[in-house]
């Protein structure tokens, strides 16, 4: 494992804080923070001294306040939406013989603070000894209650070691303190100038307070109750205070020295989110008693079978070299992602989680693209939780779109209450895509569950509107052909604002239009009377119907024929390129060191853009396009956003780029643990957790689930011994345990799943392991044609030099070895070029004609004498032991060649050079001919006499084979085509792999 400098000591369940180091509070106040989706206490100290951003968040509650706009304009979001602090009630101030315990005065004998991950509960040892010498002991757990939202606890266990005396304990509830900050880094949240919380009641009743505060403006009611239980000592004497600032209680007892004292502190939070402000005390007052009455030992027995459950069904085992660190930074994620999520439909997973303040608490695109497929394929409950959210918001994505002055509905960018706040509009409102970002997620949900209902409850109804905002959103444009456009959007990279035809904006749409109308027909075709009564209420006529379907099909797909890329929109690629290598490291992220409109002009990311459609809609594009845009796209991405490495991982991997996929994944394996980008201590980067689980089951074990069936290819980097992880899926639990050698496909319970491996299917009966190769093996051959099937380079040779004497251009052998592999117009270019002539493009291309057609002449005299040795018999032994074979020719004539030769019929695919976009050295050439074939490149070898050919190959990610001194540097060479047989192939290729 490649190692970021590492923080917390390696361990693959737990994360432990070692020593006391104050300089490290405000990292280890996010780390050690505990939630359950409904709300999270930061990390922070028990006792009140030592902390620096104390708070309580609970998710979905917030604050508004205006924005303030030097101008303001039509549309303009009205309102910022801020998740604040809610009352703080998990502090206990001790207080020994009148000295109160502090960190920071008199003396730490020992200290050890630990996050358990199986159990899902914080815990501190400190042995410490006050300025007058005396010596305590302190265990103290705290747990948030995943099994009730409402509920956490803290068990405080004192210890006096050298001393008797009075032990004075002071708990209660502080009002809500917002964080006031000065930052212009807009990841940090915002600040209030007045406290925004106003206190509406406090009381105390024997052991239990409560405290209810409103919001000043977004309306919003908070109660916070805390309830005590206390055993050891001799005699408990209890006093409270009710001031200003909220409420608290003292207990007071006399402690003899070795005994221990318990003091176990119930902490209980509602919101008029949830209930009507005039139940909320009954609710706190029956959560507070029903957690006493289970006691934190039972509490926190429900907390570990809920865990148990959880990472039965979601845990991921890598065996590396220091898989302790692995396993560390996997389980934080996924533990962190369990904390972060609501699930009651009100709410949905917060930018940071409820961990700090970063982003303000607001919810954004990545919940669906990122986060939503962690929890539909482990917790597929709380993906519907998340997706009832969205259709719970669904009437203000209305009102947003007629405000746009378009139909249908618009989700708005960020929010919290569903209302867009975004007050940047170019990198806010103008990413349009969060439509169908969400109707993407919304597929995958219904793919993975089969959860027909929540389909016609809530489903469609937003597939539907949202569908309508883009057909109403674009223009069938004449000078694009008549094709569908959509001008003036932004696409995931920020870099890049405000333009035309943005190519993952464009081509997600398309799949939103097109899902929309198979969704439609579905319906009226299955539950005719829940489509009427849907179509009714949101007035959908059929011909809307049909206008998405020719939407879908007619939108515009920005495409350069000459490199072989989609550009990222319509102007992208006439930018000039930003020198990212040339940048200096203190000037990233550009964003907080370059206006705007500097970084707007060039071709820079921030984040993975086409790469990402190309993840995303990879069923609509072939393994050539994604290695062409990868390429292009990847030394362009700054990287300046969390979200990028796990995508870049996950596409370097599928193009066959193992070890920077794996370099990728290490750059967001541990981002927040080993805080690689410096700022863990406004919260974590959830997302970027979601993404390292993206990238572990997309990238390295190739699952795809947009076909008919889900399938995978697993591609291991190379330090890993075992992958090995659990999935959810319809009803069922897959198991899938990866090695260098081998994948064993296992359904541990539900019944009888079919699935794709590779190129074959396979079906899965219950605990019958399924287990399959994954070792390179000899199952495909593709050949060249000129000079390694027949020698009809000397015709080529004799063509140009026709053409090159014609054209007074010199023209010799030696010159004619730079032609080889290279295709016909690049071929006449690089003769024009040492002619020093310029021509136009149709001239270029009758002249190509004309070499053609002095070739075709030469030719007509080839027979199958002119096969060179060795080749006949080597094709009989191949097709003998049933490897396929293909031809990956350049050569618009190789058919007529291999006609004339009498040996077409002995290939399987035959590769037509008529659609190469590009020729070799690239590799598309060599990836059709495997996708012909329908074999891996990891299990063909291709064999070539050209170095171009070679590197072809190569990067088609084949064993290379070279024919004579000319064929550049392969895997392995031969001097000519007699040394061809199957066994030397086998021979070579298990060396290579071993």
């Amino acid at each position: 494992m490649k190692q970021n400098k590492t923080i917390y000591p390696a361990d693959p369940w737990h994360i432990r804080e070692i020593s006391y180091s104050p300089e490290y509070l405000e990292r280890n106040e996010t780390i050690f923070a505990l939630a359950n989706g409904y709300f999270g206490i930061r990390g922070t100290l028990d006792e009140t001294a030592g902390n620096i951003q104390p708070a309580t968040f609970i998710n979905g509650f917030y604050e508004t306040a205006p924005i303030q706009y030097g101008e303001k304009a039509y549309g303009y979001p009205e309102k910022r939406q801020v998740m604040i602090c809610v009352p703080e009630a998990k502090n206990i101030n001790l207080v020994v013989d009148g000295e109160p315990f502090n960190l920071s005065t008199g003396k730490i004998l020992s200290y050890k603070r630990t996050l358990h991950m199986k159990e899902g509960v914080l815990v501190r040892i400190v042995k410490w000894e006050s300025e007058s010498g005396k010596q305590i002991e302190l265990q103290i757990r705290r747990l948030v209650s995943l099994p009730h939202p409402h509920l956490a606890a803290i068990n405080y266990a004192v210890k006096p070691l050298n001393f008797s005396a009075e032990i004075e304990l002071i708990s209660g509830i502080k009002g809500g303190i917002q964080r006031k900050t000065a930052s212009n880094d807009h990841r940090v949240g915002s600040n209030f100038d007045e406290n925004v919380l106003i206190t509406k009641k406090k009381y105390v009743r024997d052991y239990q307070a409560i405290l209810l505060q409103k919001t000043l403006s977004s309306g919003l009611s908070v109660m916070c109750g805390v309830d005590h239980q206390i055993s050891g000592g001799n005699g408990i004497v209890c006093s409270n205070n009710i001031n200003q600032d909220g409420v608290s209680l003292s207990f007071r007892t006399q402690c003899e020295k070795d005994s221990c004292l318990i003091f176990t502190k119930y902490i209980s939070y509602f919101t008029s989110l949830e209930l009507p402000e005039n139940q909320l005390s009954d609710n706190i007052v029956h959560e507070l008693e029903d957690g006493k009455h289970k006691g934190f030992k039972n509490l926190l027995t429900e907390q570990e079978a809920y865990l148990s459950s959880f990472w039965n069904r979601c845990d991921i085992q890598i065996d590396e070299g220091d898989e302790a660190l692995l396993q560390q930074g996997l389980r934080f994620s996924m533990f962190s992602l369990l904390q972060a999520a609501g699930r009651d439909g009100l709410r949905s997973v917060a930018a940071k989680g409820l961990t700090g303040s970063g982003y303000q608490g607001n919810y954004f695109w990545d919940t669906e693209i990122y986060m939503l497929p962690f929890y539909t394929y482990t917790c597929p409950e709380i993906a519907r939780s998340l997706l009832d959210f969205r259709y719970r918001t669904l009437e203000k994505a209305r009102k947003r779109a007629l405000i746009m002055s378009q139909e249908g509905a618009l989700f708005p960018w960020r929010t919290i209450n569903g209302e867009e706040n975004s007050p940047y509009f170019p990198a806010g409102t103008a990413q349009y895509h969060i439509n169908a970002n969400i109707v993407y997620g919304i597929r995958q949900y219904l793919k993975v569950t089969k959860d027909i209902n929540w389909l016609r409850q809530c489903g469609a109804e937003i597939i539907f509107e949202t569908a309508r905002l883009w057909h109403d959103l674009g223009d069938y444009i004449v000078s694009k052909e008549g094709k569908f456009c959509i001008n003036e959007v932004t696409g995931p990279d920020e870099y890049t604002v405000m333009v035309n035809n943005n190519m993952f904006t464009n081509i997600m749409a398309a799949d939103h239009l097109r899902f929309a109308a198979e969704i439609a027909d579905y319906l009226k075709r299955e539950f005719k009377e829940d489509y009427q009564n849907i179509s009714t209420r949101i007035n959908l006529a059929d011909d809307e119907i049909d206008q998405w379907r020719k939407a879908s099909e007619m939108i515009y797909i920005p495409y350069n024929q000459e490199q072989g890329i989609h550009p990222q929109d319509d102007c992208f690629l006439e930018k000039a390129v930003w020198d990212i290598a040339a940048t200096p490291k203190n000037k990233f992220p550009l964003i907080f060191n370059y206006h705007y409109l500097v970084i707007y002009r060039y071709q820079v990311l921030k984040q993975p853009d086409v790469v990402l459609a190309m993840f995303l809609q990879g069923h609509r594009f072939p393994i050539w396009d994604k290695w062409r845009n990868f390429r292009y796209y990847d030394p362009l991405t700054t990287g300046d956003s969390s979200l990028s490495p796990c995508i870049q991982c996950i596409e370097a991997a599928e193009i066959g780029l193992i070890e920077k996929s794996y370099y990728y994944f290490m750059r967001t394996a541990r981002m927040d643990i080993d805080n690689v980008n410096g700022n863990v201590k406004d919260g974590i980067h959830a997302a970027a957790m979601a993404g390292t689980w993206l990238a572990i089951i997309c990238g390295f074990a190739g699952m795809r689930d947009t076909g008919r069936l889900i399938s995978f290819k697993p591609v291991l980097p190379k330090t890993f011994r075992r992958l090995k992880f659990r999935l959810m899926y319809r009803h069922r639990l897959l198991e899938i345990n990866i090695t260098p050698q081998s994948v064993q496909y296992l359904l541990i319970d539900g019944k009888k799943l079919t699935i794709k491996h590779e190129y074959e299917e396979v079906s899965l009966l219950p605990n019958q392991p399924f287990e399959l190769s994954l070792r390179p093996a000899l199952k495909a051959v593709i050949f060249d044609l000129d000079g390694v099937i027949t020698n009809t380079a000397e015709y080529h040779y004799q063509a140009w030099k026709h053409l090159s004497d014609e054209l007074g251009i010199p023209f010799d052998r030696k010159f004619n070895e730079r032609l080889k592999g290279i295709d016909r117009i690049k071929s006449l270019e690089l003769i024009l070029e040492r002619g020093n002539i310029k021509l136009s493009e149709s001239k270029k291309i009758e002249l190509a004609v004309q070499k053609n057609q002095y070739y075709q002449k030469l030719i007509t005299g080839i027979t199958s004498e002119n096969i060179l040795p060795g080749i006949s018999n080597f094709l009989r032994e191949l097709k003998g032991s049933g490897i396929k074979t293909a031809i990956a020719s350049i050569s618009k004539n190789a058919i007529t060649v291999l006609k004339s030769l009498g040996i077409k019929d002995q290939f399987d695919f035959i590769v037509d050079a008529a659609d190469i976009v590009k020729g070799k050295p690239d590799p598309e050439i060599f990836f059709r001919a495997a996708e012909g074939l329908k074999v891996l490149p990891r299990d063909c070898t291709g064999i070539e006499d050209s170095s171009a050919g070679i590197e072809s190959i190569k990067q088609a990610g084949m064993y290379s084979l070279g024919v004579g001194s000319g064929s550049g540097d392969p895997h392995w060479k031969i001097e000519n085509t007699t040394a061809l047989t199957i066994d030397v192939l086998k021979t070579k290729i298990n060396n290579l792999s071993s």
